[in-house]
């Protein structure tokens, strides 16, 4: 089952975004894998306490994506391959690649102060 239990939303975007963002952070990280089962949508709803019908949207919308299979009556689950785990990855990492760029541009850091940076958090992670 996936857990939503690091989940804390946001101030920003729609919650059924940072629903559809937590499980896609999941899969392109590995925690989330091919067959796992997704909580109700009432049971997310009243664990998250949030409306039933933004859960059901994301849900709704992870099904358009061809992440979730869900059959009328029945759990919904996650289902993977690994050319889909990698188009999630690669739209993850450019979607907040580009959040990153954005927000580095409008306070006004160079192209070198945001290269700099990166290098400089890369090494310190590492050395974590």
């Amino acid at each position: 089952m996936i857990s939503f239990e690091g989940f804390k939303p946001e101030d920003g975007s729609p919650l059924y975004y940072q629903i559809l963002r937590h499980i896609r952070r999941g899969i392109a990280s590995g925690v989330i894998v091919d067959g796992d089962a997704l909580p109700s949508r009432r049971v997310l709803s009243a664990t998250l306490g949030i409306n039933p019908n933004t859960v059901q949207r994301a849900y709704s919308e992870l099904e358009e994506e061809g992440l979730v299979s869900n059959r009328s009556g029945a759990k919904s689950y996650v289902v993977l391959n690994a050319d889909t785990v990698e188009r999630v990855r690669r739209e993850l990492i450019e979607s907040e690649a580009r959040t990153l760029v954005g927000s580095l541009k409008k306070t006004g850091v160079t192209k070198d102060g945001a290269v700099e940076l990166v290098e400089r958090f890369w090494e310190e992670e590492e050395e974590l």
